[in-house]
Parts: C-alpha cells; sequence; structure tokens
C-alpha cells in the first residue's frame, strides 16, 4: 500500500480542515481566557491563536505576556483549556 501524499497535503489545506482547526482552537483560546488568573488582565490579553501553514494548516493557542512561562508553570491553565475543550468538542 503506498499512499498518497499529495492529497493528504491538499486535504490538510482544505477549507474544512481549516474551519475544523480554527474551530478547535478558538475553543481553546476562549476557555484560556475565561479561566485565566487575573491580575492586570495582561497574560488573558496575551492568549491569542495563530494560524499558519506547513505541510497542513496549524493553528496555536499562546500566551504572549512575559509572565507566561511563570503564571503557566504555577496553573497549567493552557493544558486545563485544551483538555476542556476535547471533552466539550465530544459532546
Amino acid at each position: 500500500m503506498q499512499f498518497n501524499n499529495r492529497f493528504f497535503e491538499e486535504l490538510g489545506r482544505s477549507p474544512g480542515v481549516r474551519r475544523v482547526v480554527d474551530e478547535a482552537a478558538d475553543r481553546v483560546q476562549d476557555i484560556a481566557q475565561s479561566t485565566a488568573p487575573e491580575d492586570s488582565g495582561e497574560y488573558r490579553d496575551g492568549i491569542v491563536r495563530t494560524s499558519k501553514y506547513q505541510r497542513r494548516y496549524v493553528a496555536e493557542v499562546i500566551a504572549t505576556d512575559p509572565k507566561s512561562m511563570l503564571i503557566e508553570s504555577k496553573t497549567g491553565n493552557l493544558a486545563r483549556a485544551v483538555q476542556r475543550a476535547k471533552r466539550r468538542s465530544r459532546g
């Protein structure tokens, strides 16, 4: 059996796949922002979704505030947001 790599690359960039990826990343971003610890709001407001093309379409939810590493190490907010988004998408 030989995979048609070109087909899968085209599929990974298709409008339907981009929509699904963006919707999932938006869910993660919404949850992460709503559960973010709030002091000044900079961490919460610095949680953003980015997207790019590699071999396929990819979206990331990242925290851009300089304190993000410290906050994430103490709270795990982004990791928890991913887990909650998974559960929410299932039902």
